[in-house]
């Protein structure tokens, strides 16, 4: 049995990448629509889930592996926006 919530090894996961990137967002993303439209949370999602990567789970800072981190990026990303998404309101007309 787990008896940690978060670790760093779990935040180098897919997986912890994922839940940390859509936990930060579901908390902060009052801030960014009271001053932006919705677009813009989108944004905000892909630039808390670079940071989250570069930190945790970038293997090197050549070219190869930050293209890498930043595709891996855009995969967490629409990941953390889909798994909300379907949480919340899956029958909701798109």
């Amino acid at each position: 049995m787990m008896d940690n919530f978060m670790t760093l090894e779990m935040l180098s996961t897919f997986a912890g990448l994922v839940i940390a990137t859509g936990l930060i967002v579901q908390f902060t993303k009052d801030i960014v629509k009271s001053k932006f439209s919705d677009i813009y949370v989108r944004l905000y999602t892909f630039i808390i889930s670079l940071i989250l990567t570069f930190v945790f789970a970038c293997t090197g800072y050549d070219i190869d592996n930050i293209i890498l981190t930043i595709i891996n990026s855009i995969i967490v990303s629409i990941t953390a926006m889909g798994g909300y998404e379907l949480i919340s309101d899956p029958k909701a007309k798109k």
